[in-house]
């Protein structure tokens, strides 16, 4: 595919070409400095480039490594994040243990109930191996029969992150041996985020923003925050995905996570909304806060702490870095404004990590040791919430490069006048 704007996100020694996955993006990013901001609602994904099968087979041949580097032989996951992410398979709970045993020895053998075996032959891919158990018979002795018969150590057996207790503890009686934790090794997959992953990150964190300036573009005296909320909506639905944004008003804002307490849109509210959407199932998460009218000093005041907190921490970032660092960068700015310490205003962690789950594995907070790496994406939101007056928070989502970090989608905070810099 042809690539109309050349900007590469180095990653590992790989010259990723982020934006160059989807055509409507880079004509939209080209572009939108002179569209008109009533009338840029285009689809953005039609021509999106979906995962193939080749994607899911790196996927689990890295799973395999990782399994390795951490003295893991087989690995047990279930209908879960992690289900769609290696397999691109849709598998609601139940009480009926279904999934796969992933391993080094050979492909993944299979876990399903007998009577959903012809649904299950429509998703697992082909060549995969699948056991079946029957109704009154143990799932958990499938489990104990594939390690013997694979030759694999009892002592190296896990069990995924997600895995509901009752599977893992079956699965222990079973074998008669402790369980493995088989978290690191499926996190640390899917921390690392490939150039077409970082592709639709990209591209949804864009149009989120869009969206948002679409909806601010609607403001008006009264509004409640589900009018506000359906704008939001609808600008995304325009642009192809279904994402939504929060919005809350005045001092409900000062509530990070929101409030039951109303409040309609009145001149001089602060206006935080918080939302996202998906590409391909890749997460945005983006937050803006502006003011209704003119912003007078205080707002003023509080905004430019936690700007300025967003962008000192950025600069920080870079492979090898302790996550908890950049945490600290942004507290000591806030600190320094004189907002307080610790979490008395700056209420939360700077950021999580960010994939197809909204939150994930791992997180910039305090105190947490692991370094930073290429591929790695965050989010990256401080704030400060003033109970009984409002709370401003700025959140855009980064991309750790091999010498630093870019923010995914453009359109970054210029002031508490220009939320999406330039474009304002």
């Amino acid at each position: 595919m042809k690539n109309t704007r050349r900007e590469f996100i180095r990653i590992g020694g790989l010259s990723i070409a982020a934006t160059g996955l989807v055509a409507p993006f880079l004509k939209s990013c080209a572009e939108q400095g002179t569209e008109s901001k009533e009338h840029d609602l285009l689809n953005e994904i039609k021509d999106v480039e979906p995962l193939n099968e080749k994607d899911y087979e790196r996927r689990i041949n890295r799973l395999v490594d990782s399994m390795i580097k951490e003295d893991i032989e087989a690995l047990f996951i279930e209908g879960s994040t992690n289900l769609r992410y290696f397999f691109n398979i849709s598998w609601w709970l139940s009480e009926r243990t279904f999934g796969p045993v992933i391993n080094t020895k050979r492909e993944p053998i299979w876990i399903c109930p007998g009577f959903e075996l012809e649904r299950a032959k429509e998703q697992i891919p082909e060549g995969h191996e699948i056991r079946i158990w029957a109704e009154h018979e143990s799932p958990f002795d499938l489990l104990a029969q594939i390690v013997s018969d694979l030759g694999i150590s009892k002592s190296k057996v896990a069990m995924g992150p997600a895995v509901r207790s009752f599977i893992s503890e079956g699965f222990q009686r079973a074998l008669g041996s402790d369980l493995k934790d088989g978290s690191m090794a499926v996190n640390m997959v899917r921390a690392i985020k490939t150039e077409k992953e970082l592709g639709y990150m990209d591209l949804a964190n864009m149009i989120t923003k869009k969206a948002y300036r679409y909806g601010f573009s609607k403001l008006e005296e009264g509004m409640t925050r589900e009018e506000l909320a359906d704008h939001i909506r609808f600008a995304h639905s325009e642009m192809g995905t279904s994402g939504s944004g929060g919005p809350y008003f005045g001092f409900t804002s000062a509530f990070p996570h929101g409030t039951s307490q109303v409040r309609h849109l009145h001149d001089g509210d602060i206006v935080l909304v918080d939302g996202g959407c998906s590409v391909e199932g890749f997460r945005s998460d983006v937050t803006r806060t502006i003011v209704f009218g003119k912003p007078n000093d205080r707002q003023k005041e509080v905004f430019n702490a936690v700007l300025k907190a967003q962008q000192e921490a950025h600069k920080v970032i870079k492979p090898g870095v302790p996550c908890g660092e950049i945490d600290r960068v942004a507290r000591k700015v806030i600190e320094d404004a004189g907002f307080g310490t610790g979490y008395k205003y700056f209420a939360h962690r700077l950021g999580h990590g960010i994939g197809m789950d909204g939150h994930e594995y791992p997180y910039l907070v305090k105190d947490n040791p692991l370094l930073l790496q290429p591929g790695m994406t965050f989010s990256n939101e401080p704030g400060i919430y003033i109970y009984g007056e409002f709370g401003v928070r700025i959140e855009d989502c980064f991309v750790v490069t091999e010498d630093g970090a870019k923010m995914l989608g453009g359109m970054l905070t210029q002031d508490i006048e220009h939320p999406f810099g330039n474009l304002d």
